[in-house]
């Protein structure tokens, strides 16, 4: 499946890949537009379209596009991912849904990963998944069942 957002990416538009490609869409393509193509370029390549307005996996009131497709993907019954998607929505947004003290750590550090210099939207996903795979691993270890 092919799944489209704006280009730039920083938070969430590195967390959605990072959840669609490690536990809804394995072989998931992703393409960075700009924000005035997402749509067009939606229906062109018959492609998902995440976090941007008013779509089905972007943010609804206070919570964010990666909780859409937590939603979406029936995969809240996965108590890290609600946790991971608890600290993501505050590293997104103004974290006064779910205040999560670990969700400032992730925005400055999805900040700067903008800044590195990387080529481009995918080279940015490459390099920064790995921190959601042990920010994943650390949210296993705190919750309690």
């Amino acid at each position: 499946m092919k799944w489209v957002t704006r280009q730039n990416v920083k938070v969430d538009r590195v967390a959605c890949p990072w959840l669609i490609s490690k536990f809804v869409d394995p072989k998931a393509e992703f393409l960075f537009v700009p924000s005035d193509q997402v749509m067009s370029v939606s229906e062109e390549q018959q492609a998902i379209p995440y976090d941007v307005p008013n779509v089905e996996l972007g943010h609804h009131g206070k919570e964010c596009s990666f909780e859409a497709i937590v939603k979406k993907y029936n995969l809240d019954n996965d108590p890290a991912l609600v946790l991971l998607a608890k600290i993501v929505n505050g590293a997104d947004t103004d974290n006064s849904l779910w205040k999560r003290p670990e969700s400032a750590g992730l925005a400055a550090i999805a900040e700067g990963f903008r800044h590195m210099g990387f080529k481009d939207d995918h080279e940015i996903l490459a390099k920064e998944f790995v921190v959601y795979d042990a920010l994943y691993a650390w949210c296993k270890t705190v919750i309690t069942v």
